[in-house]
Parts: structure tokens; sequence; C-alpha cells
């Protein structure tokens, strides 16, 4: 039964493969301490084999150790989850009643999907600085939790009250704060020791140009706190297993408690159509699957799990009641719908491996 299982896994990989033009993937799962699966197939865009040691830009999953790292700060006692965003950043716009850290790491703060004038700031010579300038000066949208709205300037926020606290560029103290703890290498704002995964399907007018999102050093460059971390698919593994107390000394145990219970109480939305939901739960980082359709987690997986999923192809997902996590990882973008078309076929597969 334990190789059925396991190819079935391996089925699901490659039907996703042949029938959504993903060049590669790959997959780990554990149960427990014990691997599930442990697949790396195809190549990436320009023909590089998929490997273990593979560098994939991970997109949102970014927003996971960003979470994890004011977490640590919370639990060093420099902020508490309340705090208002005014007494860490009092001159950011954003920081107006009802705005506190656990509003920004569980969307509900009322702050946009993205930077106002991001278009205009992706450019040559634009990098971090600027870019948490513009979070800075960026207002509400809509008053403080009355819906959930994915919001990338609300992590950024979250990055400038940790280099407020620490005295430190954000990349530095991810490091310190959440990288090197949990024994991860992953890269942001610097470029890997080995060339990362290329990707294919990166749309968008920057595609194909020295500032092609995902695949370019201009990217990477950028460090953005909320979708610039690269590291191997173990990586993104060991972020998810931090909030499950793995190792047991990361976090306070309350603390994971509030990091995985819903943050959102009723509220609805999400990112934009058509993952946005009803009743849209979420965690201080993690996303919590609850019944929301469509989406990239099985059916199968119970409402409480959680992860997060990154436009750059790739989802990482936990399903304490089952204790099995995984991660899927590919070398096509999301672009085309297959992470939400294929991930739960996937996902309900290594669920199901004995």
């Amino acid at each position: 039964m334990e190789g059925d299982a396991r190819q079935a896994i391996r089925r699901a990989a490659e039907e996703t493969i042949a029938a959504f033009g993903v060049p590669g993937l790959a997959i780990v799962a554990v149960r427990g301490s014990q691997s599930v699966a442990s697949l790396f197939l195809g190549t990436d865009a320009v023909g590089s084999p998929v490997t273990p040691e593979s560098i994939f830009p991970i997109a949102s999953i970014t927003k996971l150790a960003t979470a994890l790292a004011v977490l640590r700060l919370v639990d060093a006692n420099a902020a508490t989850l309340d705090d208002p965003l005014a007494r860490h950043l009092p001159g950011a716009a954003a920081a107006q009643p009802g705005v506190t850290l656990r509003t920004l790491l569980s969307h509900t703060s009322g702050l946009p999907l993205d930077l106002p004038n991001a278009a205009s700031l992706y450019v040559a010579g634009t990098d971090w600085p600027t870019l948490r300038q513009a979070c800075l000066q960026t207002p509400l949208r809509w008053p403080p939790r009355t819906r959930v709205q994915y919001s990338n300037v609300g992590y950024g926020l979250l990055a400038a009250v940790v280099e407020h606290h620490t005295g430190q560029a954000f990349a530095t103290a991810l490091d310190s704060l959440v990288l090197h703890p949990l024994g991860i290498a992953a890269y942001l704002g610097v470029e890997p020791p080995r060339a990362p995964v290329v990707l294919a399907d990166v749309r968008g007018p920057q595609a194909g140009t020295p500032l092609e999102p995902f695949n370019s050093p201009f990217w990477r460059s950028l460090a953005l706190p909320w979708a610039g971390l690269l590291t191997t698919a173990a990586g993104v593994l060991a972020l998810v297993h931090a909030f499950l107390g793995v190792p047991l000394s990361f976090l306070r145990l309350q603390t994971l408690v509030e990091a995985t219970r819903n943050q959102a109480d009723d509220l609805g939305g999400g990112y934009a159509p058509p993952l946005v939901w009803p009743r849209c739960p979420w965690g201080l980082g993690p996303e919590l699957r609850d019944e929301k359709a469509p989406h990239w987690a099985p059916s199968q997986a119970s409402p409480t799990s959680f992860g997060h999923a990154g436009a750059s192809g790739c989802v990482a997902w936990s399903d304490p009641t089952s204790d099995v996590t995984w991660a899927i990882l590919g070398t096509r973008t999301a672009d085309n719908g297959w992470l939400v078309r294929r991930g739960p076929a996937i996902g309900a597969a290594i669920l199901a491996a004995r």
C-alpha cells in the first residue's frame, strides 16, 4: 500500500506537468518525522534539472518568514500583538485607530492589496528603502476589521517594524531572527550561491526584460518582505514547521496557538477574484483552509489546516489533524491556474499516503 500511495503522488505530479505545461516540480511531504514524498521531476524553463538543491523564488510564502520575524519580537517582549501600529511607526499613514500588529499579520487592517503606485515604482534604481517609504505613505482603503484584504503593503509595514526594533535592514534581521535559527539556507536581496530556478510563463510588461519578476537579478535585489525570498523545498517545509513548534524553542506555545488560529472571525475577503470567499479565516501569517473554494489545498484537509501559496507557483501546507506537512514548488508561475486546479489533487494524494 505504501508503494501504491507514493505512486499516486507521482501520477498526480506527472499529470500536472503534462496537462498544464509545468516544466518541473519539487514535492516534499512528511507525516510526523517520516518522509511521505520526495519528488524532483523535470526541469526549469531553461532546461536545468529540478533537484533537492534547486533554489526557488517562493513569492508570497515569504510572508510566513516575515510573520515569524514579528512573532519572535513578540516573544522577546519587544512588542505585543495588539500594539497599535502607531506605537512602532507613528509616521505611517496607516497608523490609525484599530490598526495593530495583529490586524497587519492577519490582513484585516484595511490596507490595499498593493502599493497604489506599484507600477511606477517598479523601475531600474528602485530598492527596498524606496518601497518601504511607499508603504509608510500608503493610507487605509477600508476601516480596520471590516474585511480580509490580502495586503503586500501590510507586510511591508511589518518589515519596517522589525527594522525599527532591530536597527538592521530587514534582510539582515530576517536572517538572525528566523533563517539562521531554523537552519534554512535562504536568500533575500542577495544573489544565491548558485543559479536559481528560472520560471516559465512570467507575464506582465517587464516579461523578457532585465526587470522580469522572479527571474531577474533586479527583482531579487528588491528584498521584498512580502515576496522576495529564495530557498529550497526543504527550506519551505521548515518555514511551515516553525508554526508547528519545530524546533520547540523557536516560539512560545501560546504564540504558536495564536498564529495558527483564526484571527479574522467571520469576515469575508481574500486576494482578488476568484480567490475571494464569503468567510476567509486567517492566522498570524498562515492562511487557514476552512471551506474555501477554489483553493490550492484539498478539501480532504482539515478546516484548521494552514499554510501559504505563492504566485511563482508554489504552496506550503500543514494539516496538524493528519500530522502531514507538504510543499509543492513548480517551475511555472501560477498564472495559468495550475496551482489551484492541480494543487488539491497532489495534496489529496499526499494526505492519503500512509
